[in-house]
């Protein structure tokens, strides 16, 4: 294994202290790396999910935590287990427990990338006002503030111990994972995690938690749109093979949930609920879990709100994908902008646009924008299916010119985008896929691919109305070539759900680590170390 991953071949990560982070899935190829760097490194691991960590072995975290504590005891494990004991210590005693003090040198030390404020939109468990699931409890402001600032301790503390000299990441999701980037940036530690570039499997590193653009990556790209036709020969044939394509939907949506137009027959959505419960029998019963749960619903969210919402999702899912009061089909020749809605929550949204989670309100400033005589298609996303209150829908479709549109009245979201004038997206890959197809999009946020001329970043409702009307082709296949060639300068393709099924299937006995798991593995290594050679290139810009 050292000879794997030795020093000629990673030189920036050979030989270092390595702190990885984890959480739930995606922190099992990590224990993967973990096992084999442990050899030539130091090793630990920060766990960052309240449940995750203190609930006794089951099914949720047999194959996380539990793998690291049973077969790899020799690797330091850190998480936030005291800090929960002591959260829910603290909020029982009534009032504020928050040191006001500290909270203060928080904001003046340690908001680099955001606010406090910001930085707490990173986890569902204190945004349950922006989004709908209803197993998590809106919290008060103490709490929030309490638990802000004993997360900020705990990071701290960790980092004191073990004094990292890299943390690796594979998420950019809870508020840990906020915390911890601003307190590695005012320490100059390299944290590199995941950013999704949208262009096949391909991701880069981010040093920002991918909140905003990588500096050094807006400088690749920059320096890609000097290359010449030559070099860049490889991008503009893809970019003509896109828009050749009757199917544009990337391939690493494929099977998964976002690629699901039909609806599920009922014994399988039955199956489904039956699993759940056998679920959540052995987190409560089996395993002994259910007095902790008691204990603070922000922390720990509660069986029977989990078990009605996703009977309500499989139900409403059901209703939705046929022809329904609440969709309605889009009109042969009508002049349209296609809005697609997000999965709320998740991380692209309430991590890269915080300000523009209220997807109604987008709707509602989006419309009164509208050149008169055209629409805006609102469609659902695929991920969100029964998981939306329904009032929402009737609510959009009160306004005037809006149509909320059936979901699966096409397979795919590139007729979506042909027959459109135009794009409005928050962070979505609508925008990317109008990008590469010739045509112009408004987003929210701050993602790698709005660097492509033809998408426009708002950064207030006011400008909406001339963006909108500047929509339409645009010439733009040489940014969009540079766009595709600073992602392969500053990525890999890393596959990471077939590494997070994949490493599933190796823990659960069912499948031996085959030669295509470990290629996928050392891909992910090369990730790590191409973007460290970077972040030493270009360290003044962080």
């Amino acid at each position: 294994m050292a000879e794997k991953y030795s020093k000629e071949k990673y030189p920036n990560i050979y030989g270092k202290r390595i702190l990885f982070v984890c959480r739930e899935t995606y922190s099992k190829p990590l224990w993967f790396l973990a096992r084999d760097l442990k050899e030539t490194n130091e090793v630990a691991a920060f766990y960052i999910m309240s449940a995750e960590c203190t609930y006794n072995k089951c099914y949720y975290n047999e194959h996380t935590i539990y793998e690291w504590r049973e077969k790899l005891p020799d690797v330091k494990l850190y998480d936030v287990a005291g800090i929960c004991d002591l959260f829910v210590k603290g909020i029982r005693g009534g009032g504020d427990p928050s040191d006001a003090s500290y909270l203060e040198m928080l904001e003046r030390e340690y908001t680099h990338f955001k606010p406090l404020g910001l930085q707490l939109m990173a986890s569902q468990e204190n945004t349950k006002h922006y989004h709908y699931r209803k197993y998590w409890p809106v919290t008060t402001d103490a709490e929030n503030k309490y638990w802000l600032e004993l997360n900020y301790k705990n990071v701290i503390r960790i980092l004191d111990e073990y004094q990292p000299d890299l943390i690796f990441d594979t998420d950019n999701a809870e508020l840990q994972r906020t915390v911890l980037s601003e307190v590695a940036y005012k320490r100059g530690i390299p944290y590199a995690t995941i950013e999704y570039s949208k262009f096949g499997y391909y991701k880069y590193p981010s040093f920002q938690n991918s909140f905003g653009i990588d500096p050094y990556f807006r400088r690749l790209y920059e320096d890609s749109l000097q290359c010449s036709d030559e070099e860049l020969a490889e991008e503009y044939a893809y970019i003509r093979d896109f828009r050749e394509k009757s199917s544009i939907m990337n391939k690493e949506f494929a099977g998964s949930v976002t690629s699901q137009y039909e609806k599920t027959p009922l014994i399988n959505s039955m199956k489904i609920m039956l699993g759940k419960w056998n679920y959540f029998w052995n987190q409560d019963h089996t395993a002994h879990n259910a007095a902790r749960k008691k204990q603070s619903g922000m922390l720990y969210a509660m069986t029977p709100q989990y078990l009605k919402y996703y009977l309500d999702v499989e139900r409403i899912k059901r209703r939705l994908l046929v022809p329904n009061r609440y969709f309605e089909n889009p009109v042969e020749g009508e002049k349209y902008v296609y809005m697609p809605l997000h999965l709320i929550p998740e991380s692209s949204v309430f991590v890269k646009a915080s300000f523009y989670v209220d997807e109604l309100n987008l709707i509602e400033q989006v419309s009164k924008s509208l050149p008169v005589g055209w629409k805006l298609y609102v469609k659902e996303h695929q991920a969100m299916l029964g998981e939306r209150d329904l009032e929402f829908y009737k609510k959009a479709a009160e306004i005037a010119n809006v149509r909320v549109v059936q979901i699966n009245y096409y397979k795919d979201p590139k007729p979506w985008i042909l027959n459109c004038e135009g794009v409005v997206t928050i962070t979505g890959t609508a925008a990317y896929e109008a990008a590469l197809l010739g045509k112009r999009s408004i987003i929210f946020g701050d993602v790698p691919f709005s660097l492509i001329d033809g998408v426009t970043r708002i950064r207030s409702f006011e400008d909406l109305p001339a963006a909108i009307r500047s929509f339409g082709q645009v010439d733009n296949i040489r940014s969009a070539a540079a766009y595709l060639h600073a992602v392969r300068l500053a990525g890999e393709e890393v596959k990471i759900f077939y590494l997070m099924d994949e490493a599933e299937e190796i823990f659960a006995g069912r499948h031996a680590e085959s030669e295509k798991f470990q290629k996928e593995l050392s891909v992910l290594m090369d990730f790590y170390e191409k973007g460290l050679e970077n972040y030493e290139k270009w360290k003044a810009s962080f």
